[in-house]
């Protein structure tokens, strides 16, 4: 199926303006150049709105949007528990994480590490996490949009995935993060607004002219199962969210890791004008993470009844987009199409800013702001082209993207929260053992996987999370040292914070536990 010539209008009126609003944001005063400060963190400028919005953006691409709808019909609104759990990460991030990054004044996560613990841990989890950006989340962004592309337009996938990679670099490349940040406003616009109509016109289309109610009544009669939050040891999808381990354990080390650790994601609020306004932004940010199960994991439960004999889950979005009708669907692709050039950018600059900042800096010293720039609008551009080759042979054969990145970075992020909440609130912690625990947790979740292959991998998560902690606790006492003397001095951060925020945080909470409720 091809979008129409009216979709067609839509689409390129969207992806001129997103391209023009960029330029005109990245514009630089007269006689003045990009530092990296401004490349890489928008020069310390961004307000709440904008932290908050490119929060979501970066995290909604197509491997939220496609692969969670494909787990929607699969498994049903127990998938929304990345969401809703993320919402309740975010609180704990703003309030305990973000003094003590903002205080230190970093780029990227590595570069807190060095100043914690010492080079060895920078520049191993540097080119850990560039690997994990270039192989794993731009190829999965890449290839479920090529797959979006693909089925309503007949682009083959290659080309798709050309050009997505070549819008990404035509908006992003030369603001850097300051035209990401902002167009991501936009983007989130579109992709809430696209995205909800999507599922207002999925669940009319249930309601077979009796309204939108009543197509929901039907999912909930004809598919009570699909909105079971917690599943049982007999479910066929217990493996990937098992029961009340998804509330009390492993989840929350992927969490923390994603929304607190993670470099693309983090970036915003290193950026942001202070730590209040950062502090805005995640509250912004969380109120959004509440809504996204509607927009992404309600079309999939619904293709349940419209599509019933899809060959795979992760096409339900991309067919019900293809059942839409002409205007409409170009509104919805384009919101699709925003998601993931959202998505590319901002890994591609995140890996620039840890390359560049982390390990090129380190050879090349004492060169100029605007070199340090030129390498990382490069870098960008080669992440981009390496991803485009890797995307096939990687992602090619996986049902369900979504549940395959999970289970592919739950090997490490039980080592990454070990070692960055131990740096962060255990004086005496020292780099050999923050090396211990980042080297053993893909040891121990291999060795775990091999003779453990029933184990659920989230259960697994927090298994080696454990073993890790205790391990990294275990090294630091060995070496019998004192106070690690690049510990953070937590007497000077303040972790209050503001009648708003927590006014507003204990609301998140009650949403969220209703839903669990409602649901359980």
């Amino acid at each position: 199926m091809t979008l129409s010539n009216l979709d067609l209008t839509i689409l390129v009126i969207y992806v001129l303006g997103l391209v023009g609003l960029a330029y005109f944001i990245s514009r630089e005063k007269k006689g003045h150049d990009k530092d990296t400060n401004d490349y890489f963190l928008a020069g310390n400028t961004l307000p709440w709105w904008a932290i908050g919005a490119s929060l979501i953006a970066a995290n909604i691409s197509a491997e939220q949007i496609i692969g969670m709808s494909g787990s929607g019909y699969a498994i049903g609104m127990a998938i929304a528990a990345y969401e809703w759990m993320a919402a309740i990460t975010l609180l704990i991030v703003g309030k305990f994480f973000l003094p003590i990054f903002l205080k230190r004044k970093i780029y990227t996560m590595p570069q807190f590490l060095q100043q914690r613990f010492d080079n060895r841990v920078r520049t191993t989890m540097a080119l850990f996490w560039m690997a994990v950006y270039v192989f794993v989340n731009l190829t999965a962004v890449l290839w479920l949009g090529a797959l979006a592309i693909n089925t309503v337009t007949g682009v083959d996938m290659t080309t798709s995935m050309l050009i997505l990679a070549t819008l990404s670099v035509a908006y992003s490349l030369y603001g850097g993060l300051k035209a990401v940040a902002y167009t991501d406003i936009i983007q989130v616009v579109l992709l809430v607004g696209g995205g909800l109509f999507l599922s207002f016109m999925s669940l009319e289309l249930l309601g077979a002219g009796n309204g939108l109610w009543a197509g929901f009544d039907r999912l909930l009669t004809e598919v009570p199962d699909k909105f079971d939050m917690i599943l049982t040891p007999d479910s066929p999808h217990y493996v990937s969210l098992p029961g009340l381990s998804v509330l009390l354990g492993g989840m929350w080390i992927m969490n923390l890791s994603y929304w607190g650790f993670n470099q693309y994601i983090i970036q915003r609020t290193l950026a942001a004008k202070d730590l209040a306004e950062a502090q805005k932004g995640i509250i912004f940010a969380a109120f959004l993470k509440i809504l996204m199960p509607v927009i992404v994991v309600l079309p999939g439960i619904a293709a349940v009844l419209i599509l019933p004999d899809l060959s795979k889950p992760d096409q339900a979005y991309p067919q019900l987009l293809s059942m839409m009708p002409s205007g409409i669907k170009g509104l919805i692709f384009a919101a699709l199409v925003a998601a993931i050039l959202s998505s590319l950018a901002s890994m591609t600059n995140s890996v620039a800013t840890i390359f560049t900042m982390d390990i090129y800096s380190q050879f090349k010293k004492d060169q100029s702001q605007q070199h340090y720039v030129k390498v990382g609008r490069i870098v960008s551009l080669v992440a981009l082209v390496i991803a485009v080759i890797a995307a096939k042979p990687l992602l090619g054969e996986f049902d369900q993207a979504f549940q395959y990145i999970q289970e592919f970075t739950g090997f490490f992020t039980p080592g990454i929260v070990v070692l960055f909440l131990l740096g962060m609130f255990w004086a005496r912690t020292t780099a050999t053992a923050a090396l211990v625990a980042a080297i053993s947790s893909a040891v121990l979740s291999w060795i775990f996987k091999i003779t453990l292959p029933e184990m659920p991998f989230m259960d697994r998560v927090g298994l080696v999370f454990l073993c890790c902690l205790a391990l990294a606790v275990l090294v630091t006492l060995f070496q019998r040292q004192g106070k690690h003397p690049h510990a953070v001095e937590l007497g000077d951060i303040s972790f209050d914070t503001r009648p708003s925020f927590n006014f507003h945080a204990v609301l998140i909470t009650l949403i969220v536990a209703a839903f669990y409720t409602a649901w359980w």
